[in-house]
């Protein structure tokens, strides 16, 4: 038989090194004779044999080369369907289909537009995604690997042999792709990536829905098309749930930690026990919103997920992605809104991970002064680069849409808009105008924001920015960098301080508490008590607090107060609720038991009412971004450690009182100004005997007199507990 190969060409298919196996293997035209050659290379196989759709057995193909390359030939006829009958070493036979019969998974759009930069949903390409061709069902696979010399799937389905189902290359974009026949979801599989310099690596796929518990790195098929969403009502209204004119409180969550089963804590609850648990917790606690710690795949516990390798996958330790959709749905039956924290910002060095990717610096910048994090021995994406634009905008897509989440916390704003973040001189390389601003980071930023918003209603996204840098929450139409919403780290980081002075010098350190207010409207703002307050030596925030364990819970019990009535929206991280008293550890689960102690169940009882106050008094959320919606009674008073002020909603003449009282002095007759000539009445006091205060409070109604006070044509005279806020509401019946 006319072979057509060279034997260095066949040697070359069977050492995993020929650029082109699709030009050999498969069905093929001599163009000569116009004869069909069919070949194969099926290694640990005795013979095959060449089976046509209806059974026909139409003969058997040579064995060319021991190590298992077939050949046949059939003389100038049509090009037909066709399989494989196969009898391996061990003397069984089976019906196997030619993958190397099948068309590109890939079409030329999805080529042009991701070449570009605008294939929004690439996710819908890239990765592993069972599907059917020519009446035939399999998996369709997809890398990016531009710069590899040789790209193929292993897995459990091909004994893990990078030399049997390698890839084909569209060389416009750098893709390689393939169609296996016959298998389905549930299998295991990476790329086995040959570089140019002949090194092989095995990499997780980027683009994987599904991976195996940590240790194992390897990706799982997942088939995401067979969940069916409860949510209708719920993506009808989130619009208006996520508006900035609504309450927005939320519960910020670690999954692995909040709650632990077994007698020691041992293991993880589920996404579905979660479901069961969480959900109704967050719900009676009254917060409009759950945000979760990274739960894109990532393989160190230790890192929070904040080192991700699956950029769009959930991660396995507590189930499936549908067991994750399951539990969003049911936040969402339950009126709550998801946010999940989401990481462009760096990547780890993890070997199966995105690092070196296909030989070659294809994800992040090969200049270390660019494209390393020190600090966090991670590595920075280039964003400078099209396609790696192009994938982190499909991830913040991705998860919108095909999980529903409400809104993505960014993290680690900072340390992309700037060039010299965390750097020593010269251990950076200026902008093109000789700034440290990075230019390609923030045009990406300004991409993802403007795509969210654009494609999605009713989400939100906010940013994790610690600096002055302007405009982060306005709009990239006005110069802005597209956010909804900016932690205030200024604000945190200033009253914090503030309580940790004990009450006798608070007076010399009055302007930390009253500084916000200064730019409080600048941007706007979600006041974050996160997990960074709680770890790393920083101890809980109820021992953060002065004073022996009355006056420590008083404390944070009046702070949280100040929190909940301060202009911006509102987020306490987890245990935070019950003033958890040692500080947060990832590795187990928060002290539920201190719940049985009435000090602990008192600021629960706190954030709850706090949380039930704010959602149902539209003063304290309606005009949280602008200065018609606050204003000072009086904010001067250092000495006594006291500030009282107003909020006010759409409607200026609906208003509520604010009065703080930051020293463990009981004060009586104590007079601040009014505007109306009417009565008030006390709706919250954190000195509450159910929130294991001393009781001290404000009975009935109080009558304004005309005695002017604070620059406000009357008065009332209140009784202030000790360490304490309460809150006053006008009553004109």
């Amino acid at each position: 038989m006319n072979n057509l190969l060279s034997q260095n060409e066949v040697n070359a298919i069977i050492e995993g090194n020929h650029d082109n196996v699709f030009s050999v293997l498969g069905m093929h035209r001599d163009k000569g004779t116009k004869n069909i050659f069919i070949r194969a290379f099926l290694p640990h196989t005795n013979s095959v044999d060449i089976l046509n759709y209806d059974g026909k057995n139409l003969g058997k193909m040579e064995k060319i080369d021991p190590r298992g390359f077939y050949q046949i030939e059939f003389g100038a006829i049509e090009d037909f369907k066709y399989k494989f009958l196969i009898e391996n070493d061990l003397g069984q036979k089976y019906e196997r289909e030619d993958t190397y019969r099948f068309l590109p998974t890939l079409g030329d759009i999805d080529e042009y537009l991701f070449a570009e930069g605008n294939h929004h949903e690439i996710y819908k390409k890239l990765g592993a995604h069972v599907m059917e061709m020519d009446g035939v069902k399999g998996v369709g696979f997809a890398v990016w690997a531009p710069n590899a010399k040789r790209v193929s799937v292993v897995g459990d389905f091909n004994m893990w042999d990078g030399c049997i189902d390698v890839m084909r290359k569209h060389p416009s974009c750098g893709i390689w792709d393939i169609f296996i026949p016959q298998i389905g979801e549930g299998h295991v599989y990476k790329f086995e990536i040959k570089t140019k310099e002949d090194y092989i690596l095995l990499k997780s796929d980027p683009f994987a829905f599904y991976s195996e518990v940590r240790p194992k790195t390897a990706s799982i098929v997942f088939d995401l098309n067979h969940y069916t969403w409860n949510d209708y009502g719920w993506m009808n209204y989130r619009a208006t749930a996520n508006s900035f004119d609504k309450p927005i409180s939320i519960y910020e969550v670690h999954l692995g930690s909040w709650r632990r089963k077994g007698s020691n804590g041992e293991s993880y609850l589920t996404y579905r026990e979660f479901a069961d648990y969480l959900v109704p917790y967050v719900h009676n606690m009254g917060f409009t919103h759950v945000e979760f710690l990274p739960l894109c795949e990532h393989p160190l516990d230790a890192s929070w997920g904040y080192q991700v390798t699956g950029l769009f996958a959930p991660t396995s330790r507590f189930g499936t992605p549908d067991d994750f959709r399951y539990m969003i749905d049911r936040f969402h039956q339950a009126g709550i809104a998801v946010i999940m924290d989401w990481v462009p910002a760096h990547f780890p060095k993890d070997a199966h991970g995105l690092i070196e990717f296909d030989g070659t610096c294809l994800y992040e910048h090969s200049d270390p002064r660019k494209g390393e994090h020190k600090d966090w021995g991670t590595k920075i994406y280039n964003y400078g680069r099209t396609e790696v634009s192009n994938i982190l905008c499909a991830s913040a897509l991705y998860w919108l849409k095909e999980y529903h989440i409400d809104g993505l916390r960014v993290d680690a704003v900072a340390s992309m808009l700037y060039l010299d973040y965390s750097r020593k001189p010269g251990e950076w390389i200026p902008n093109q105008y000789g700034g440290n601003e990075n230019l390609e980071a923030i045009s990406f930023i300004r991409k993802m924001n403007e795509l969210v918003y654009g494609e999605n209603t009713g989400v939100m996204t906010c940013a994790e920015e610690s600096t002055a840098w302007p405009m982060v929450s306005r709009p990239t139409s006005m110069g802005g960098l597209g956010f909804g919403y900016k932690w205030n780290m200024g604000w945190m980081n200033d009253t914090l301080r503030y309580m940790s002075h004990e009450p006798v010098h608070r007076k010399y350190h009055h302007g930390m508490l009253t500084f916000g207010l200064l730019y409080a409207f600048n941007e706007n703002f979600i006041l974050p008590i996160s997990h960074d307050e709680v770890v790393h030596g920083k101890g809980s925030m109820l021992s953060k607090m002065p004073g022996d364990e009355w006056q420590k819970f008083a404390n944070l019990r009046a702070y949280y107060g100040f929190m909940w009535t301060h202009p911006g929206k509102k987020l306490l991280f987890m245990g935070n609720e019950f003033a958890q008293d040692w500080e947060w550890n990832s590795e187990e689960s928060l002290r539920w038991h201190l719940l049985e102690y009435p000090m602990y169940k008192g600021m629960q009882n706190c954030v709850r009412d706090l949380n039930l106050m704010y959602q149902g008094n539209a003063p304290l959320y309606e005009e949280d971004f602008d200065y018609k919606g606050f204003e000072w009674i009086e904010h001067s008073n250092a000495d006594d450690s006291v500030i009282s002020y107003i909020r006010k909603g759409h409607n200026p003449d609906d208003y509520l009182i604010v009065i703080c009282n930051f020293t463990p002095v009981v004060r009586h007759n104590y007079r601040i100004g009014v505007t109306e000539a009417c009565k008030y009445q006390e709706i919250f006091n954190s000195d509450d005997p159910s929130y294991w205060g001393s009781g001290v409070r404000n009975e009935g109604q109080l009558q304004a007199s005309s005695q002017g006070c604070n620059m406000k044509p009357y008065s009332i005279e209140v009784v202030l507990p000790p360490l304490s806020t309460i809150v006053i509401k006008p009553i004109r019946w």
